[in-house]
């Protein structure tokens, strides 16, 4: 007995599956054909960048916070990041410690020039002054990057920490810290303050300094400040760098 399933019509339905798959094949096929001309065609831009996490970029700029601020016109050993975004390189008046080749690059600094340049701030702009090796993974480079558009447009409120001077205000220090005179005797600084106390500190361990910001001395009012761990370090910091010899009477 010759028992053979219908080509078409039959019940079931086997075939008139088969030829729906065959269908549904075959226009997979031409619409996916059609998103690849797309693309070639750049009718179809997908996007460059992933969107970072705000919050873990705002931990990744700790490491920042050494050298930039986010407070406005609050430059440290950088400039203040305050307002970055679409602001073009080295063009922050308020800074004066730009490279030459970041002046002249005519660079933005938007998504896609701040990834290239925290990924490698030598190669993408060689000359500049940044001290920086870079971050080779995108994943952390993205999210500092929307911190920082967030930071920059206001979308976020910063923690003082951020956007504060960084130092203490000077002009507020009580008379143990205010100088009145230092005496130089051959390898020997001997520093008198308001309160009436001498201090003696090798030569190597005092630091003369400057800090014209507005939290720093008064005019002719010097200021010395503790460092180092174990006491017997400071730095003296005076309103202007022709204050400092003047000062320093050479006595014994």
């Amino acid at each position: 007995m010759d028992v053979s399933l219908p080509r078409h019509g039959a019940s079931g339905g086997r075939t008139d599956d088969n030829h729906s798959g065959d269908m549904m094949r075959t226009i997979f096929h031409v619409v996916l054909a059609a998103f690849g001309a797309l693309i070639g065609a750049g009718a179809l831009t997908l996007p460059a960048y992933a969107a970072g996490d705000v919050d873990q970029g705002a931990k990744a700029f700790r490491v920042c916070a050494a050298c930039h601020s986010l407070g406005t016109d609050v430059n440290m050993t950088g400039p203040s990041l305050a307002g970055i975004w679409g602001r073009k390189a080295g063009r922050l008046k308020s800074f004066d410690r730009y490279s030459p080749s970041l002046k002249s690059s005519g660079v933005v600094w938007d998504q896609k020039t701040l990834d290239a340049w925290l990924q490698s701030p030598a190669a993408f702009m060689p000359g500049n002054n940044m001290k920086f090796a870079g971050i080779p993974d995108a994943r952390p480079r993205a999210d500092l990057i929307a911190f920082l558009e967030e930071a920059s447009t206001g979308h976020i409120r910063l923690p003082t920490a951020m956007t504060a001077p960084p130092f203490e205000d000077l002009k507020k220090q009580g008379a143990d810290h205010q100088v009145e005179a230092i005496r130089y005797c051959r390898d020997t600084y001997r520093v008198t303050t308001a309160d009436g106390q001498t201090s003696d500190f090798w030569e190597a361990n005092l630091r003369f300094k400057t800090d014209s910001s507005d939290t720093g001395p008064l005019p002719g009012k010097p200021v010395i400040m503790p460092a180092g761990m174990m006491g017997d370090r400071g730095s003296v910091f005076f309103a202007a760098p022709d204050e400092i010899s003047k000062f320093i009477k050479h006595q014994c």
